[in-house]
């Protein structure tokens, strides 16, 4: 059986040390690159040989979590966490009340506190037991340990008390029911805030997952002279098929327009805030949506292919990888939760048998030491970050492949520009200069140029279009120069660079290795080309075009848009030379969009293409930039990579100071128990609601 990926929707992970301890338990029993979201609630693993995804569902659920199947929708009404909160919080305040009605009322009696206290402790205990015991097994200790043990302690201890000094009124000096419930409550409360706040996070990705699963697609099946139109899901959709698309409906797949026109908006896909013309031979996107008019459209690719899956997959994938600077905070967290244990068994028995001071403060202590402490907001510093930044990427129409490329971004300070199709816009006017083989050099140059991918290929093939095109056969690319055919008569035909500086013109066509026709082209800058260099110069970058085009063309852009270095004539293998020279001193970003550009982008630390490149560009590449206005999503994919790195920073510094603040603080006896379980619910929330700034900061 082949390798292949499987994904699974988990209910119950509460934070990123759930997520760690199910990927970590998965791997222990042989899933590969098993990794868990609980910012989406997703489980993936590769399944191997010998392995079946029943096996990693009894895994996940031995732990304590809940496998969904795959169909379950929301039904809009609470989440099972914020019904545990409601139900904690409904016997919770009667049983705070006490501390401020007299003595004597009922409120007071050791047995209404107890069956106040029950239900709020039964839930945690369920709550924060199933998943303090899952994390155990899975050798990943989580916060729910420590709130789990801070509320027992206090209720076991409220229990003993009341039963030795029953009918006394001593008895109330050893009464905390109220301490352990509001401990369960107020970290409830802290659950229900981050889970909100986490759905936010990851808003951009489930509007895009919710879009793919509310399109219909109405495919044209016809039958003679009978036309039949059924509607069906996209997923069924295979290239080929012809699909009708009405007024209002999103396009199922990509696709080309065989009939009809419209407008269609874009936002989705490219970020593109105005309506797009669509008419036929146009190509269209998954994702987007026809806003008038109607249209039929053969698809180019099946669903699982489309534009619209492969931002949601990058989306979902960009979590997964992780940058360097989330090492440490994992680290950290792997070792805390031991570490507060030990902490605060220290600082009770400080308490207790150095200071004696006597057990009920002694333990109060402790359970404040436990209570306080809070693994999950190192564990959520990053992932939230990453998720908020890729996804404000992506409804701008930039895929991010990964958080460490965003790392590599904030830190790089050397960008490099192919000239043709990236700065330029790959849109030529071209011109003879000279031709002895008169329309015959029109239909050759047609015919091999519509083999190629290139920006220029395009433009020629359009400017050649009346030309009869002839039969060509062993077409292939010269790397780096250019396309190599047969004709029908056997004749060797080449069309590309030329590198006789005696021969005037950009382009040659050869014919048996004799130049019969040259040609002279003139390419625009891209707008904004220039501005965004600025950007680049203006936040420290090196910046240098590296071409293969011919020295006055190359220094000419150079020149235009304001770059510090510029090379011309360079070959695929001396462009990945040079970067992989460039890449032993600092982080370098390389933006291309050709064939040739392949390599370089790979071996970049960040490739950028923008989406119209070509395939290899684009897979090679680390961010692709979808929309039509190239040059601000090429400064807006730094401005994102860098307040986002910033805002990774942030967070885990607040996560690191506040546990090293706020144990201490505990440990001294200067928190109530209740008063730290407020602190650790919103410590999380904090961290959250800076990564949710991103959706929105202003950025510079």
């Amino acid at each position: 059986m082949a390798a292949q990926e499987v994904s699974l929707k988990v209910d119950g992970m509460t934070c990123n040390n759930c997520a760690a301890g199910i990927s970590k338990s998965l791997q222990k029993a042989g899933f590969r690159d098993a990794d868990a979201s609980f910012i989406d609630g997703e489980v993936t693993f590769t399944l191997i040989e010998g392995k079946n995804p029943q096996e990693a569902i009894d895994n996940i659920e031995d732990l304590g979590y809940a496998v969904k199947s795959g169909d379950t929708k929301s039904d809009g009404g609470l989440a099972a966490i914020e019904k545990k909160f409601v139900g904690a919080l409904v016997f919770t305040l009667p049983l705070f009340m006490h501390m401020f009605v007299p003595d004597d009322w009922f409120l007071n009696e050791p047995l209404v506190q107890i069956a106040l206290c029950l239900p709020v402790y039964a839930i945690g205990f369920f709550h924060f037991g199933k998943s303090a015991l899952g994390s155990i097994k899975a050798g990943v200790a989580n916060m729910d340990v420590l709130i789990f043990m801070g509320s027992t302690s206090a209720f076991l201890y409220s229990l003993a008390g009341t039963y030795m000094y029953w009918g006394t009124h001593e008895v109330h000096d050893y009464m905390f029911f109220e301490t352990a419930a509001t401990i369960i409550t107020l970290v409830l409360l802290g659950n229900v805030l981050e889970h909100r706040s986490v759905r936010q996070t990851a808003k951009n990705l489930s509007a895009l997952t919710k879009m793919r699963d509310e399109t219909t697609a109405r495919i044209v099946m016809r039958a003679g002279s009978r036309e039949k139109i059924f509607e069906t899901d996209p997923k069924n959709v295979k290239a080929g098929d012809v699909l009708q698309v009405n007024e209002g409906d999103h396009f199922p797949t990509d696709g080309k327009v065989v009939s009809g026109s419209g407008l269609t908006d874009e936002a989705a896909v490219t970020g593109e805030s105005n309506a797009v013309a669509k008419s036929e031979g146009d190509e269209v996107h998954s994702g987007t949506v026809l806003l008038s008019g109607n249209m039929r459209v053969e698809a180019l690719r099946p669903a699982k292919d489309s534009t619209l899956q492969k931002i949601i997959d990058l989306v979902k994938k960009a979590r997964r990888d992780q940058p360097e600077i989330q090492i440490l905070g994992d680290k950290v967290s792997g070792i805390f939760v031991p570490v507060v244990l030990v902490i605060s068994a220290v600082t009770f028995g400080v308490w207790y048998w150095l200071l004696d001071i006597g057990l009920t403060i002694a333990l109060m202590n402790a359970v404040a030491v436990l209570v306080i402490s809070c693994p999950c907001a190192m564990g959520l510093a990053t992932p939230t970050a990453v998720v908020a930044g890729v996804g404000r990427a992506a409804k701008n129409g930039i895929m991010i492949k990964g958080g460490s490329t965003l790392e590599s971004f904030a830190k790089a300070k050397t960008i490099i520009f192919d000239k043709t199709g990236t700065l330029t816009t790959g849109k030529f006017a071209a011109s003879y200069t000279e031709n002895d083989i008169g329309g015959r050099a029109d239909a050759l140059i047609k015919s091999i140029e519509g083999h190629s991918s290139h920006p220029i290929a395009a433009s020629l093939t359009a400017h050649f279009a009346e030309a009869e095109a002839e039969t060509l056969s062993d077409v292939r690319e010269v790397k780096g120069r250019g396309m190599e055919a047969k004709t029908e008569a056997g004749e060797t035909v080449f069309f590309g660079k030329n590198e006789d500086p005696e021969v005037p013109g950009d382009l040659v066509l050869q014919i048996d290795g004799k130049v019969v026709a040259a040609l002279a082209i003139e390419d625009d800058l891209k707008p904004g080309a220039a501005a965004m260099v600025a950007l680049y110069k203006s936040a420290g970058f090196k910046t240098v075009v590296l071409s293969g085009d011919r020295k006055e063309k190359v220094l000419a852009t150079a020149a235009a848009v304001g770059t510090d270095e510029a090379l011309y004539g360079v070959k695929p293998e001396e462009k990945l030379a040079y970067i992989e020279s460039a890449a032993q001193h600092a982080t370098v970003v390389m933006v291309g969009d050709g064939i040739n550009d392949g390599p370089a982008l790979s071996r970049a630390q960040v490739g950028i293409a923008h989406g119209g490149a070509s395939a290899l560009a684009v897979d090679s590449a680390r961010i692709v930039l979808m929309g039509q206005k190239e040059m601000e999503s090429l400064g807006l994919s730094y401005k994102l990579s860098k307040h986002t790195y910033l805002t990774i920073k942030q967070n885990l510094f607040w996560a690191f100071a506040y546990n090293v603040v706020a144990i201490p603080i505990a440990a001294a006896g200067l928190l109530n128990p209740m008063v730290a379980a407020l602190a650790m619910a919103f410590s999380d929330v904090i961290v959250i609601g800076n990564s949710l700034r991103l959706k929105v900061k202003k950025l510079k």
